[in-house]
């Protein structure tokens, strides 16, 4: 389901793990330019469950199609940016921009250490939620952008969260066509917080694979919609490419 507001030229905004008001907290001054629409993946209220309680990138692509026809920007945070560059790649010409924050895409980096060992992190707590080792489960959390202490109980959030994730089709698997997406020129931006060298390394490879703008906006970690200054930045680039 997709909800609007503001007034102007469509921004189509695809949230990942987190609920869409945590991941585009900070957009809020352009609805006075553009009309943002947001997205919500299935499972984040007010749309309904995936299937089988599964989150797939191939049915968020699917999901998105729709919201395509009238040819909006999107911007799309972490899991989320799956869905959406595959749905993308499907139609490039009904896509006006694409914005992609830290996705998942490590493959684009081969013979990474740290991004190895961090998808290796993310792939247990994928298949074994809240029954994942507590210090690897703490550690994904805080690169995640989750505010988790160092012992005790987990938030209520981060606990629903988890439990959303727990089961949910691997990152691994996705492999979305950005080569249709570079031939066809459309105009990209791939951003990321600065937060840990192993996500820029793999931003800056998917920028590269794109022929994409590049933005590091530090101070919000994996949430960077949220960082000093990334409003700003995103709106110079969506004038740009309108």
């Amino acid at each position: 389901m997709a909800l609007g507001e503001g007034e102007g030229p469509e921004v189509l905004l695809v949230h990942g793990g987190a609920s869409a008001t945590a991941t585009w907290s900070g957009l809020e001054p352009l609805k006075g330019r553009w009309r943002l629409v947001t997205a919500h993946r299935r499972g984040f209220p007010p749309s309904p469950p995936p299937p089988g309680g599964r989150q797939d990138f191939d049915l968020d692509a699917a999901d998105l199609a729709p919201l395509l026809q009238r040819r909006p920007h999107v911007v799309a945070h972490s899991y989320g940016a799956l869905g959406a560059l595959i749905a993308a790649a499907r139609s490039p010409a009904q896509v006006r921009s694409l914005t992609l924050i830290e996705p998942p895409l490590f493959y684009l980096v081969p013979n990474d250490l740290e991004l190895e060992r961090f998808q290796r992190i993310g792939e247990e707590v994928l298949a074994r939620g809240l029954d994942a080792d507590p210090v690897t489960l703490r550690e994904f959390l805080r690169i995640a952008g989750s505010p988790v202490p160092d012992s005790g109980p987990l938030p209520d959030n981060v606990v629903e969260a988890v439990r959303r994730a727990h089961g949910s089709r691997s990152p691994t698997d996705a492999r979305p066509r950005l080569d249709l997406l570079r031939d066809a020129g459309t105009p990209a931006l791939v951003a990321s917080g600065g937060h840990t060298s192993f996500l820029e390394r793999a931003a800056d490879a998917l920028a590269a694979e794109l022929h994409a703008q590049r933005l590091v906006a530090p101070g919000a970690g994996h949430f960077v919609a949220a960082a000093p200054g990334f409003g700003e930045r995103l709106e110079r680039f969506l004038v740009s490419a309108d």
